[in-house]
């Protein structure tokens, strides 16, 4: 049994995306920060951070790395993660557009659809509202997807606030598991990071009890 500590080990799944800016996020929040490659280095952490990236390629690179099923076991388990753009579409119970052979690891109630607010030359920042989060929010969106539809267990946290998307969902919380359509790794503020960090702290002090 794992012993409960103010800094729990995070591990940031690393095979696409913001590995090195999470790992530093994580880090100023007050955890401790390490790379997830292989099952064996998942099993050593108490929660996950799953980067941007390119959900598609994402989804064939944990199955290229064994890590497909131990990370569906792991989120079963009630194991705290969060998920960052492609990251949110990794977590998703279902994705509006999918491609045939897409499958994700799942444990949100929520339907995304990718890249819903256009390609990449539509990438565009706002400042937004987020739940439990003194001040706005510098939301930088890359390629991002946006929640079509939320479960009733599933806790909306921030919405697009201006322009053609307003109203669109962009955080979500569900028990243990916090995702954004945004990269708050990329905008040097740490207060997304913190508040996972302190789920994660929850979750471990639940767990002693």
């Amino acid at each position: 049994m794992r012993v409960v500590t103010a800094q729990p080990t995070i591990g940031v799944l690393a095979v696409q995306g913001d590995v090195r800016e999470h790992l530093y996020a994580v880090e100023q929040a007050g955890a401790h920060g390490t790379t997830v490659r292989r099952p064996s280095e998942l099993a050593e952490v108490d929660a996950l951070i799953i980067p941007g990236g390119e959900s598609t390629t994402m989804d064939k690179l944990v199955r290229a790395f064994d890590l497909y099923q131990p990370l569906r076991e792991r989120l079963a388990g009630g194991m705290p993660a969060y998920g960052s753009c492609a990251g949110m579409i990794m977590l998703a119970d279902r994705i509006a557009d999918a491609r045939p052979d897409q499958q994700t690891l799942g444990g949100l109630d929520i339907t995304v659809r990718r890249n819903a607010f256009g390609r990449q030359v539509d990438s565009f920042e706002e400042d937004i509202h987020f739940t439990g989060l003194d001040d706005t929010v510098r939301a930088i969106f890359i390629r991002a997807p946006w929640v079509e539809q939320a479960g009733e267990s599933v806790e909306v946290l921030a919405r697009v606030e201006d322009g053609p998307a307003a109203g669109r969902i962009v955080a979500v919380r569900q028990g243990p598991l916090l995702a954004t359509s945004f990269h708050p790794e990329v905008s040097g503020d740490h207060r997304v990071h913190g508040l996972f960090v302190q789920i994660v702290r929850d979750y471990l002090l639940e767990g002693m009890e």
